[in-house]
Parts: structure tokens; C-alpha cells; sequence
């Protein structure tokens, strides 16, 4: 047998499912000539949940209660039966006898319903001779068909990109992933809890911009038919939150989506949700304090502790965290002094060739130095670390460090063998900003996609002069990984971008 459309051949699966919902359709059918159409309800007086009833069942015992869910599974026997029922909140098991609600709901129901049909029941609350807490029921009623059959083995397809693409199905027969998505929306809590109880503005910036800045990333390109202009998606909200810092607003941040045009694995997604948060009149030390106390906040919120497990390993968010500049971690994992050979760049050839390193071609002192921290550190930092004071070539929007002008006060926080969070002292001396966005534009015009762009009118911002300023950029999807145990980014991400199925 063959599709139709596709003219692809059908496995087992694909023909039983497409009988199965044939029959469904049939079955609706014979609702809407018997005047049962479910699709013509509009609403139901539901007034408790399945936790709800589950834990209050010391008062809820033998009172009337309405629930509303989706059969999951249904036990025939006879003139009885039993249904598993869940809601947004669990299971609830619902006990039916024909003589309590009626011979036609009773027939239609063992004719015309499915598993996956949406129903309402009103009856009381009870427990079984085996002490399950259920719904004795008095009336039923069909809310919405289900017309396609619910999958037998979602969670164990071999295909797992099933789930992404079908996130609907994955949600309504794997509980634990709702549990994900509910503790991610705890941990966004937790954020905002923290830092509007430091005094922080939460504030929205422009999702298109006509000059992509903040960051090293490819943007994604659309145009504005009104204004007859490209514009990008923006790749960082870094910019427009400084100019707001310009303006007096000392403690801003923002929780939005960004947009990059790059490649896709286990950690990255082209749309992703970032935290950024810019306190004026502090630098990246108070930016470690701001950020470990946030991280947690966000543990306890999302795992009520300090200790956590990922992908096997115990993480410690109670004790302080590590602190390393990038030199000394290099040092210890590679014996490689960089500092010892400062802005040299053909030493830092050399040392790179002894790390079995290919660094670019052009790459300066600071490029190599970022390089053997990426490939011989980082994939080694499991507790909680501060990394701190990166090379100035790698980080255009950072102060310089006063004594020691090639490098810069910045730091980034790993744990779990991921790279969490990104601060600086931010650079507000427009000079020398400018003077680095050229070096950017130079690269650009070397064929470095990623490279930064001279933006005027920031410059122009801070022209007027912006105050000493403590910035920090935080991805929480890998936050949400982290702290959900999950091994990839399309596990915490509701529609994760996928590539479509060819017709």
C-alpha cells in the first residue's frame, strides 16, 4: 500500500494508524447524525483539577465535583468500566456504571469515544476497595474527538525528532516533559523575583534592528517593505540596554529572544532565550556576586536545593563559587603560560602547534590564548566557575583591565561542562569603543561574518557618557538544561527549529 500523496510506501504502523482514523472520522460522524456534534461545546463548568481532588480528598470525600480531561485509557467491563483521566495536573481514575449515567451515555461512550477523546464528568469522590482516590461518575460528556490515534511507544521511537516536531503528542503522553516546561517557568520566576527585588527595570528593546551589535554571531537578514531597507533579528540586546543605562536608568535587564544564523547541536538553537542585566556604577566582581546569588535562587526554585545531578554528575550551587582567571586554568590544565609571553603572537603560534591547535590564520596573541581555553579547559569545568579576565581581541565591548591593557575585565560562569554566563565592566569610553569597532569592521571586510559592525549611534550614546557598569548575559535554555538534567537544548525548548519533512 502506498500513499496517495507521496506515493512513499506505508509500514505497519502508518496503515493501522490511517484505519484507526478512518474509524475515528466514522465515529464522529454518527455523533453529528445523532446531534451530539462534540465540536459545537463551547465551554464546561469544570471546578477542580486531578491534584486538586488527589489532595484534598480528605475534604472532597463523597461531595459533587466536575473534572475535565483526556482519556488515556479505558478498562470495558460490561456494565462498568474504569477510565484514567489527565489534566494538566496528573491522573485521576473515573469509575463509570451504566446505571448511574444513563444507557446512552454509557453506549455512546463504549461506540463513539476513543482514548485521546477531551471529556467532562461530574460525580463524587471516592476510594476504591484498593484505596485509589476516583470520580464515582453521575454524567459524562464528550468535549472534543480525537481523530488521530495516540502512539503506542512515543517516548521509545527510534525517530527521537518525533517528539520535537510533535511536541503536542509528546506533552500529552509524557508527564515528565510537561514537568520540564513547568519548572522552566519557575526558574524565569525565580529571575525576575531576584533581580526586581535588587531594584531592576525590566524593560523590552527591538527584535529588528538595521545594524546587528552586542555580540559575534551571524544574523538572520529580512526586509521592510514600507521602509524599502533590510533589517536583521537581533543577535544580542546589548546595545540598547546600555543606551538606557545613558539615559539614568542604572538597573535594567531584559528577558527575550534572540536570533542567530548559525548551526545547530546538543546546546544551540538558532532562537534562543537569553537573560541580559546591566547595574551601573559596579564592574564584573559585582557581576560574579549578582550572578552566583541569581543561580541560586533558580536551583532552589527549580530543584529545591543547592545540590543538583546532571547527566550523572553532582553540581554544588551552595558553596562558593570557583574563581580562575583564563591564564591560570590554561596553566593548570596544559602548563602553557600565556602571560609569560604577553602579545606575542608567534609564541603563541608556537605553543599552540606544542596543544595540537590550529589557530585561524591572522589570529593575534588574545585569538590563540581564547582557543586553548575553548579546546583544553572548558570541557573539564563540572562545579560551578567563574572564568575570568579574557584577552581584549576576544572582547570588544569590555573595559581593559588598567594594569594590563591586552586583557580585559570579563569573566564567563560554566558548570555542567557548559558555558552559562557572559559578564564585563562594560568599555563606556566612546574612543576607544570606536577604535575597536574598526578592528571589527576590519575583519568583517576579511570575510568574518560574525564580526561586529560600527554602530553611530551607540557611540553617540556614549559621547553624552555612560557611568562605570557591570553587565552580565545569562542563556537561559541552558540554564533550564541544566537544572532539569536534560542532555539537550531541544528538550527545554517547546518548538525547537527543525528542518522541514520533504513532501
Amino acid at each position: 500500500m502506498s500513499d496517495e500523496t507521496t506515493g512513499t510506501p506505508q509500514g505497519p504502523a502508518e496503515q493501522r494508524n490511517e484505519g484507526e482514523a478512518k474509524i475515528r472520522r466514522e465515529k464522529l460522524a454518527g455523533l453529528r447524525r445523532a446531534g451530539k456534534d462534540p465540536f459545537l461545546i463551547t465551554t464546561c463548568p469544570r471546578d477542580h483539577t486531578a491534584r486538586e481532588i488527589r489532595d484534598g480528598f480528605a475534604e472532597l470525600e463523597n461531595r459533587d465535583v466536575c473534572i475535565a480531561g483526556r482519556i488515556m485509557s479505558w478498562r470495558d467491563m460490561g456494565k462498568a468500566g474504569f477510565m484514567d483521566l489527565y489534566d494538566r495536573t496528573g491522573r485521576i481514575q473515573i469509575y463509570l456504571k451504566i446505571d448511574q449515567v444513563g444507557e446512552a451515555s454509557y453506549s455512546d461512550l463504549k461506540n463513539y469515544w476513543d482514548v485521546g477523546d477531551i471529556i467532562g464528568v461530574k460525580g463524587y469522590v471516592f476510594k476504591t476497595r484498593r484505596g485509589e482516590i476516583s470520580v464515582h461518575a453521575r454524567e459524562i460528556r464528550l468535549l472534543a474527538k480525537s481523530l488521530l490515534p495516540m502512539p503506542e511507544k512515543f517516548h521509545g521511537l527510534k525517530d527521537t525528532d518525533l517528539r520535537y516536531r510533535q511536541r503536542y503528542v509528546d506533552l500529552i503522553v509524557n508527564p515528565e516533559v510537561k514537568e520540564t516546561f513547568v519548572r522552566r517557568s519557575r526558574i524565569i520566576r525565580a529571575v525576575r523575583a531576584v533581580l526586581d527585588g535588587l531594584g531592576y527595570v525590566e524593560v523590552e528593546t527591538p527584535v529588528l534592528n538595521t545594524i546587528p551589535g552586542g555580540a559575534a554571531a551571524r544574523p538572520f537578514v529580512t526586509h521592510h517593505n514600507s521602509l524599502n531597507i533590510d533589517m536583521y533579528l537581533r543577535i544580542a540586546t546589548e546595545l540598547h540596554l546600555k543606551r538606557l543605562i545613558v539615559g539614568g536608568m542604572e538597573r535594567v535587564y531584559e528577558i527575550g529572544r534572540i536570533f542567530r544564523n548559525e548551526g545547530m547541536d546538543v546546546r544551540h538553537n538558532p532562537e534562543f532565550t537569553t537573560l541580559e542585566m546591566y547595574e551601573a556604577y559596579t564592574d564584573y566582581r559585582g557581576m560574579m556576586e549578582r550572578t552566583e546569588s541569581l543561580l541560586r535562587a533558580c536551583a532552589q526554585a527549580a530543584c529545591g536545593a543547592g545540590r543538583i545531578s546532571y547527566q550523572g554528575e553532582e553540581l554544588d550551587f551552595s558553596a562558593p563559587f570557583r574563581r580562575v582567571s583564563m591564564n591560570e586554568a590554561i596553566r593548570q590544565a596544559t602548563g602553557v603560560d600565556f602571560l609569560s609571553f604577553r602579545g606575542d603572537a608567534e609564541k603563541a603560534r608556537a605553543a599552540a602547534a606544542r596543544l595540537g591547535l590550529e589557530p585561524k590564520p591572522g589570529a593575534g596573541w588574545g585569538d590563540i590564548m581564547a582557543l586553548a581555553f575553548d579546546e583544553k579547559v572548558e570541557g573539564g569545568l563540572v562545579q560551578p566557575t567563574f572564568v575570568y579576565d579574557y584577552p581584549v581581541e576576544v572582547s570588544p565591548l569590555t573595559k581593559r583591565k588598567r594594569d594590563m591593557p591586552e586583557m580585559v575585565e570579563r569573566f564567563e560562569l560554566f558548570a555542567g561542562r557548559l558555558e552559562l554566563a557572559n559578564a564585563y565592566s562594560e568599555l563606556n569610553d566612546p574612543i576607544d569603543q570606536r577604535a575597536r569597532f574598526v578592528r571589527q569592521m576590519e575583519l568583517r571586510a576579511k570575510g568574518d561574518e560574525e564580526a561586529n559592525m560600527i554602530d553611530e549611534d551607540f557611540l553617540t550614546a556614549l559621547e553624552y557618557g555612560m557611568p562605570p557598569t557591570g553587565g552580565m548575559g545569562m542563556g537561559i535554555d541552558r540554564l533550564v538544561m541544566l537544572l532539569t538534567d536534560s542532555a539537550s537544548i531541544r528538550d527545554v525548548l517547546l518548538f525547537p527549529t527543525m528542518k522541514p519533512k520533504e513532501e
